[in-house]
């Protein structure tokens, strides 16, 4: 009797644990969107960086154009890795593979690295 008993509190506990995630969430929902604003807000202000850290606009398209280039030639390499695999019967998949990931994750960098030195443009 006493396991039909725990199944039940268990039943009844996770019918009862979104209604009381939601009440909480509802009434600290206010303070989050300032708290929120404050935080963008500092990230906003490029008058609180030092000196020794600022990069100059120049520098940044630098940094993009050579992750760019890189970006090329590992789709370039993934693409005639995939090739001769395809018409040429050659055994790189192995290597194919690790330069598709290393092409998606340099794509992922170059985008986050370009959205947060240019947002908003």
């Amino acid at each position: 009797m006493s396991k039909l008993m725990q199944a039940l509190f268990v039943c009844f506990a996770m019918m009862l644990l979104p209604s009381v995630s939601c009440a909480a969430t509802a009434g600290t929902q206010a303070q989050t969107e300032t708290t929120a604003e404050a935080v963008m807000q500092q990230f906003n202000d490029d008058d609180e960086v030092s000196p020794q850290r600022k990069i100059d606009t120049q520098r940044k398209h630098q940094i993009l154009f050579m992750m760019g280039i890189a970006l090329l030639v590992l789709l370039l390499t993934t693409g005639i890795l995939g090739i001769s695999m395809v018409f040429f019967d050659k055994d790189v998949f192995l290597a194919h593979m690790i330069f598709a990931g290393l092409s998606l994750t340099l794509a992922a960098a170059h985008a986050a690295t370009s959205i947060a030195w240019f947002w908003p443009y």
